[in-house]
């Protein structure tokens, strides 16, 4: 049996593939796990500075397999919620990670799949790409914070229509909506955003970690929350030693060398 999870690195960039072509990449609570996993581990490992992670095959994610989720409608309501907290556990792994995570994303990322892609902390997308809010086209309801993520930048009307009718959007579309930060051409999405991680990863880890928590706690905070939390990052970063360098190496007029921090 074929590996549900593709690792390989490129320099400081840790790329993560899904590894289901067949099925367009459908999801499995093994890929849930191997991402954990692979997470939790980058997150420890200090010579990875940014993750990417994509899909197999030309498609980023399909999102749930559906011949699992039909045998579910059999199990008392309890085991259902348990076997979908994988997928939402996946998708706080993604939000806790210290380490930045970008979605290149190719060919389809539907249902879960959109989700999941949507829950990185930065999108590269291909023109000719397809993102879709599929759930209702089998008679279900999104899940893997699909609306939660929708809602940061769209209206709730446009929530609506596009959780009612599932349309298919394009990359396009989604990068005039605002989620996508970077459209690629087509086949070139995992090229630009590995070279998007590995700009990335030249920063300072510490502050990194403190800004990705900082944008992710803005959209749902009041301004004295979020002046709090700053705050308390400010104060931090201070006295690190990644400032010290940034700073003496802003002053001396050189480029800052934060790769020689990390331990």
């Amino acid at each position: 049996m074929s590996e549900v999870l593709l690792t390989r690195r490129e320099g400081a960039v840790l790329v993560l593939s899904n590894n289901n072509p067949a099925a367009r990449n459908a999801l499995s609570p093994a890929f849930y796990a191997a991402v954990t996993t692979a997470l939790a581990d980058a997150a420890a490992d200090a010579s990875v500075g940014a993750v990417v992670l994509t899909g197999e095959g030309g498609h980023f994610c399909a999102g749930g397999d559906l011949r699992q989720l039909a045998r579910r409608r059999e199990l008392p309501v309890e085991q259902r919620r348990e076997k979908l907290e994988g997928l939402h556990d996946l998708i706080r792994a993604v939000r806790d990670c210290p380490k930045p995570v970008i979605a290149a994303v190719e060919g389809a990322a539907a249902g879960a799949g959109l989700s999941l892609a949507l829950a990185c902390d930065m999108l590269v997308a291909a023109r000719d790409s397809l993102f879709s809010v599929a759930y209702v086209k089998v008679g279900l309801t999104p899940d893997g914070g699909a609306t939660a993520f929708l809602a940061e930048f769209v209206s709730r009307q446009v929530l609506t229509e596009l959780c009612l009718t599932g349309e298919r959007i394009s990359g396009e579309r989604m990068y005039a909506l605002g989620p996508v930060n970077r459209l690629a051409e087509p086949g070139q999405a995992l090229v630009d955003a590995v070279a998007l991680a590995a700009q990335i990863a030249t920063g300072p880890d510490q502050a990194t970690a403190l800004i990705k928590d900082l944008c992710r706690q803005a959209p749902r905070n009041t301004l004295e929350q979020q002046l709090e939390l700053e705050a308390q990052h400010m104060v931090r970063s201070q006295g690190s030693e990644e400032s010290r360098e940034g700073i003496a190496a802003f002053l001396e007029k050189r480029s800052a060398d934060f790769t020689k921090l990390r331990a």
